[in-house]
């Protein structure tokens, strides 16, 4: 066992719409877009064979496919919303089970998804990997 601790981070931008659907939501309750920045964060205390915690080529790849799924999109119209409310607590811990059901790689053991909706809110979830 080691003492050292890796991180990784990743970051990619895209702007996507909502609105939310809770009680007097303001005007949040209507149709409006967001500069949505989320941060890939894997932590680990081992690295791979080739030196890597995580390929960031696969990382940036995993990211390619979310954001093309999220881009210029009203969250609140996919599935993965239906019913819900399109909050950015839960657009984190979506991304963040997007990202471990696509990843391959089995050294990081741990995974945080910090997402910004603009320059001074965000939010994050975090979850153990491989357990």
């Amino acid at each position: 066992m080691t003492d050292h601790s890796y991180e990784l981070t990743v970051r990619r931008s895209f702007i996507a719409q909502h609105f939310l659907t809770v009680p007097d939501p303001g005007a949040e309750g209507d149709p409006h877009s967001h500069q949505y920045t989320v941060e890939v964060r894997f932590g680990g205390s081992e690295l791979g064979e080739y030196g890597y915690l995580v390929d960031i080529d696969a990382v940036e790849a995993i990211l390619d496919d979310l954001e093309g799924r999220y881009r210029d999109q009203l969250l609140n119209e996919l599935p993965e919303f239906d019913g819900q409310n399109p909050s950015v607590e839960r657009f984190a811990r979506l991304f963040g089970d997007r990202v471990e059901q696509a990843l391959t790689d089995p050294t990081p053991d741990h995974l945080q998804i910090r997402m910004w909706e603009d320059e001074v809110s965000w939010a994050s979830h975090s979850r153990s990997l491989g357990t």
